[in-house]
């Protein structure tokens, strides 16, 4: 009978719109049984307005199935309140078994308690809302450094040449149990560079008072703490940054000399790069990029290199020096040459506000595998991991070039270093 039956009386089923903030939360699926509120929220993937019968929600049936599923796993043979309060202690972790991040896979709670340990439910550590699951397989635990360098290089008396490394740890830890815990340590050779302005994940559950209170704004002096630098951390089941770094080291990995001159249509170049001897010579790819903006089509060029080649992109008005992945032994190369352009453009050719009339640069792109320029690393033997089986240990290093410039030492230098970033 309709006046009886019908989907559409909501007062007369358990499903109800709550006024939240001024608006109606709905649908909320509820009822009283035994003196306890089973309640739950139905995602409805499909228009409110007008308002759909209930039997077209198939979410609704889901939130009634769950809810009569935790009821019959609570009072199933249940005779005392020490049974009810156990079962009520092993539902947090048994939903997330039956329903992970709110998907109903199974309505009968005792399935997935059968397919769980009954000493795991019962764990003194209670699983954190954050890890929904628990890793099953070979435990393995790896470890990646990676360093970008930044630099700006004037060659210039009156403007002091900046440069700066920073640092990340990214682990990934597959590793069995509710809360393993490890431990990795960074270590620096006898001559490394402090880390500074250290920042962790918040897995990380403490940390020397060295590394918190080390900073870059600070004088560096023969105090500065130079590791090793202890991280222990309960890890989440995904790849994350364990910490992020800064460093002030001596001199930056390449110096160069750039120089631009220009005559009428043309213009005259000089480059000189140079490797430190400190450097590991071994670049998976090594390009200096010698852009032209503002100026037509690159015409003609005529040069010399005395490493690696040159490749031009004549309507992108750009030059790329290849220099490979190995400097030669001297660890210095040079670009002479002169550059002919054609009628400008303004549809196609490439134009930046920075580089107008002389002001120009020479952007290095490069990465080192197994190599950071502070010398950081992390030692396999250190790493302590409190977990069950003896996982496997893997570290990764490398530097990559971020916003490295070379700027023309016959022109004036950008106003500030923040506006070349943006």
């Amino acid at each position: 009978m309709e006046s009886r039956d019908s989907c559409s009386r909501i007062n007369k089923t358990s499903v109800y719109g709550l006024k939240v903030g001024g608006e109606e939360l709905w649908p909320v699926v509820a009822f009283l049984k035994n003196g306890i509120v089973y309640a739950c929220v139905p995602l409805v993937e499909q228009t409110l307005s007008p308002r759909p019968a209930l039997i077209s929600i198939s979410a609704i049936s889901q939130g009634f199935e769950l809810l009569f599923g935790i009821q019959d796993f609570l009072y199933s043979s249940q005779k005392i309140d020490t049974e009810l309060n156990t079962k009520l202690s092993q539902l947090p972790d048994l939903l997330l078994q039956a329903c992970p991040f709110g998907t109903l896979l199974d309505a009968n709670l005792q399935n997935s308690l059968d397919s769980i340990s009954f000493a795991s439910v019962t764990h003194p550590q209670k699983q954190p809302a954050w890890k929904a699951g628990t890793y099953k397989g070979k435990p393995q635990v790896s470890i990646a450094i990676t360093e970008k360098v930044k630099s700006m290089q004037y060659d210039k008396q009156d403007i002091a040449d900046t440069w700066q490394v920073v640092g990340t740890v990214t682990c990934k830890c597959d590793l069995e149990g509710i809360m393993p815990n490890v431990t990795i340590s960074l270590s620096l050779p006898t001559n490394g560079s402090p880390l500074q302005d250290i920042l962790v994940h918040p897995c990380v559950t403490s940390l020397d008072s060295a590394i918190l209170t080390s900073s870059s704004i600070d004088a560096m002096d023969d105090s500065a703490f130079s590791g090793p630098y202890k991280f222990p951390f309960t890890p989440p089941l995904e790849s994350f940054n364990l910490c992020y770094y800064t460093s002030q080291v001596p001199v930056p990995p390449i110096l160069g000399f750039y120089q631009m001159k220009e005559e009428e249509v043309q213009l005259k170049i000089t480059v000189n790069l140079k490797l430190h001897e400190s450097v590991k010579n071994n670049f998976k790819f090594c390009e200096a990029h010698i852009p032209f903006y503002n100026r037509g089509p690159i015409t003609h060029v005529e040069y010399k290199v005395s490493f690696g080649q040159l490749e031009v992109f004549r309507e992108k008005s750009l030059l790329i020096w290849i220099i490979g992945q190995k400097f030669p032994k001297s660890m210095e190369i040079s670009l002479s040459g002169t550059v002919t352009f054609g009628a400008k453009s303004h549809e196609k050719q490439p134009f930046d506000h920075i580089c107008i009339g002389g002001t120009a640069y020479l952007k290095l792109h490069f990465r080192i595998l197994d190599y950071t320029l502070t010398g950081c690393y992390a030692d396999q033997h250190s790493v302590q991991v409190f977990a069950s089986g003896k996982p496997k240990i893997s570290t990764h290093r490398k530097l990559i070039s971020s916003d490295y410039y070379i700027w023309n030492s016959k022109a004036p230098a950008p106003v500030t270093y923040g506006s070349l970033l943006l």
